[in-house]
């Protein structure tokens, strides 16, 4: 079973950076479109960021777009996320999920339109952000 565990959540105030880390558990991240989500308290599960080959990075909401950069190491089995000039409203825990690439294309908007198989419970922990002063 594809697990993730994640890294680097914490404490930071609004204007602040953040790097979050994914490491693949049990398989090799070739191959995969690999996304990162999140939730917040109250809200529902939000796709943030995918990487994959085809597709390159996709960001599907406008609110994070330009403040996001994802990142993937292969020869680590790691995907970074880079959160800039953090917001309040960015609190939440986030997660990683993968799935098998098209090769072409389209596997980060399909696991973005539709996100309930890529819910945190089925794959590993989550990192909890919280930005306030």
């Amino acid at each position: 079973q594809l697990k993730f565990v994640v890294s680097g959540g914490g404490l930071v105030q609004p204007g602040g950076s953040l790097r979050l880390s994914c490491a693949a558990s049990g398989f090799k991240l070739e191959g995969y479109a690999i996304a990162w989500f999140r939730q917040a308290p109250g809200k529902e599960h939000e796709g943030v960021s995918c990487i994959s080959i085809p597709d390159g990075a996709t960001f599907p909401l406008d609110s994070v777009r330009n403040r996001v950069t994802i990142s993937r190491d292969n020869a680590k089995n790691t995907v970074h996320l880079d959160l800039n000039n953090l917001k309040t409203e960015d609190t939440a825990v986030y997660h990683c999920a993968a799935s098998p690439e098209n090769p072409y294309g389209g596997t980060c908007l399909a696991m973005f339109i539709n996100p309930r198989p890529y819910a945190l419970d089925h794959w590993g922990n989550g990192a909890l952000v919280t930005v306030s002063s």
